[in-house]
């Protein structure tokens, strides 16, 4: 049954290779890479202070990080756009023979350093966040909603096939933004039999930033931003996983996707495992095509535990560029199968 299933959906895995994103027409003073570089470091400290400095009327009282935690969680957004930027001109293309490099192109017509739609939706939930939101509540998910739609008519460079069709659906029906995303993602999701894919793993290690004391809450805010665009359970997993992952980076140092296992569902919790287990240590080549959600998750982890070199001397970014180009070097989906959790170590 379970081989059954897994088989299913690597069928759909299929489905989200090169007709996977649609480029859009650029619009008229869509901002280029340099200026979004300088934006993206702002966007990152702004969301470090909200979530670890003072309480504001919306917040509990934050926690406080060490500057090494506060480091790791500045460079999640960060290293998020650089991935994202470094996979852009090999996104279903070949993959380059030497080091990877930030030359534009992709689907969009992209800038050199440009980054794609993954860090475009994050820098919408990022933006929401940093007001010290509860990206759980009513008033968050409309925003956060609100924001992917001002995306897509305002200069999206690339958008899933998926997400796009969702916020179309939407867009034609009334009431709050966020009703209408999840509604339309539910709607899609029970007509379409292979919608688990990546598009909202790829925006959710923001998400693992917001709540780093409180990982329920965090698994809760993974999911409830995921439903706004997918629907599957695999899809909200994945989400929970990685975010999970990523706030365990930042307050711990080291990188772990089993840590979270207990946080999806029971009745799936053991294929995750499998799933997470088989990526370890593996080609992340292996997991191509990675439209899917599950693959998409297991190419990153594999970039990530096939590049740590266990030195304790090496260089704090050193993981992180080795990570990032096996990602590239994987193929397909090469701008989301980046890893982007903060430099750290996998657990022994």
């Amino acid at each position: 049954m379970t081989r059954a299933r897994r088989h299913h959906h690597h069928g759909a895995a299929a489905q989200f290779q090169h007709g996977a994103k649609q480029p859009l027409a650029r619009a008229d003073g869509v901002v280029r890479h340099t200026r979004r570089q300088v934006d993206i470091s702002r966007e990152a400290d702004t969301l470090v202070t909200v979530t670890t400095g003072e309480p504001t009327p919306t917040t509990r009282a934050p926690m406080t990080l060490t500057p090494e935690q506060a480091d790791r969680a500045s460079g999640v957004l960060l290293a998020h756009a650089v991935g994202d930027a470094l996979g852009v001109p090999y996104e279903f293309a070949t993959p380059p023979r030497g080091e990877p490099e930030m030359i534009g192109g992709g689907l969009g017509d992209l800038a050199p350093g440009e980054w794609s739609d993954d860090t475009q939706v994050s820098v919408c939930i990022a933006r929401v966040a940093a007001t010290g939101a509860d990206l759980t509540s009513t008033t968050a998910l409309d925003a956060v909603a609100a924001a992917f739609e001002g995306w897509l008519t305002g200069g999206a460079s690339d958008v899933g096939i998926q997400t796009r069709a969702v916020l179309e659906v939407a867009s034609r029906a009334t009431g709050p933004a966020g009703i209408r995303l999840a509604m339309a993602a539910r709607e899609y999701t029970a007509s379409h039999p292979h919608s688990a894919g990546n598009g909202a793993l790829m925006r959710t290690s923001i998400v693992g930033l917001t709540r780093l004391d409180d990982r329920e809450h965090t698994a809760a805010a993974a999911r409830a931003i995921a439903e706004l665009t997918h629907a599957d359970p695999l899809a909200l997993d994945s989400s929970v996983l990685w975010s999970d992952a990523v706030r365990r980076a930042v307050l711990f140092g080291h990188l772990d996707l089993t840590a979270g296992l207990d946080l999806v569902d029971g009745e799936r919790r053991g294929r995750w495992a499998s799933w997470v287990a088989e990526a370890t240590g593996a080609d992340p080549a292996r997991f191509a095509p990675n439209g899917f959600t599950v693959t998409a998750l297991q190419a990153a982890w594999a970039a990530i535990t096939t590049t740590d070199k266990g030195d304790g001397d090496d260089e704090p970014t050193g993981h992180v560029r080795r990570a990032l180009t096996a990602a590239v070097h994987a193929g397909d989906d090469t701008d989301t199968s980046r890893p982007s959790p903060s430099p750290g170590k996998p657990p022994p």
